[in-house]
């Protein structure tokens, strides 16, 4: 299994590795004066001198990226839930979810800023909330209510009731949507987090971290940030694809028959 895992991850590997060599020879060959990219080395050699600062910040960032990344997920099943059981609810809910995803990150910031406070961290879990929320709510849904007639059928012809076919075919069927709506969430967890901190929340934060380093053209320090922010999303992606193990055995039994 380990050995599996392994070498389907040698490829992306192989491939960042690449990336950041020749990242690093390119910019050793031109050499730019005060150009914004510097070079990996120079990332990892300030990521390891500003590393208590980063892991403080990194900490206080993914306080709001875990607690809006379960608001969010809670708030998309809840909708799913309710969408697939009532008709009224598709109608009422999904058009709100729709106009709720239309609204930029920008917008939206100012306006939760005032009304929370600057400092507060619950405008910016409500910003991460709302991003995260939508791509649960549509593959959830989808994964509850596409279920063949056949399953419908057999269930009803049980005297099944409507929760107990929503237990035993409708979740059982949403979850790998479910979980792929988790990975994708997951990194726009991060992304919205770090979008909200340029407008407001606290100082020692990765968002405030990269726009006061930036700001004052320190960008091997902004750049060090970034990468404690990717690294966080992907993190995440890979608890995501573990709870998914975790709570689907009989995927992995097929993928290991297949």
């Amino acid at each position: 299994m380990i050995a599996k895992a392994l070498r389907s991850a040698a490829p992306a590997v192989l491939l960042g590795a690449g990336g950041l060599v020749l990242w690093e020879l390119i910019l050793l060959v031109v050499n730019p004066d005060g150009f914004v990219l510097p070079r990996p080395t120079e990332i990892l050699g300030s990521l390891i001198e500003n590393f208590t600062e980063i892991l403080a910040a990194a900490g206080t960032t993914g306080f709001i990226v875990i607690t809006g990344l379960v608001g969010g997920i809670a708030l998309g099943v809840v909708w799913a839930l309710l969408v697939s059981q009532f008709r009224i609810a598709d109608e009422m809910l999904t058009p709100l979810a729709v106009a709720l995803n239309a609204i930029p990150i920008i917008a939206l910031a100012p306006i939760f800023n005032a009304w929370y406070g600057l400092l507060s961290p619950t405008s910016n879990q409500a910003i991460v909330v709302l991003l995260v929320f939508f791509p649960v709510f549509v593959n959830t849904s989808k994964g509850l209510t596409s279920v063949g007639a056949i399953e419908l059928e057999l269930m009803h012809s049980y005297a099944a009731s409507k929760w107990e076919i929503t237990k035993t075919v409708r979740i059982p069927n949403a979850m790998p949507l479910f979980f792929t709506s988790l990975k994708i969430a997951s990194s726009l967890a991060v992304i919205g987090a770090i979008v909200a901190e340029y407008f407001g929340g606290r100082q020692d934060s990765l968002g405030q971290f990269i726009v006061q380093n930036a700001a004052s053209s320190r960008y091997t320090e902004a750049w060090a940030a970034v990468v404690a922010a990717s690294t966080m999303g992907i993190l995440l992606y890979f608890v995501s694809g573990g709870f998914e193990r975790v709570a689907t055995p009989w995927r992995r039994d097929v993928d290991v028959v297949g």
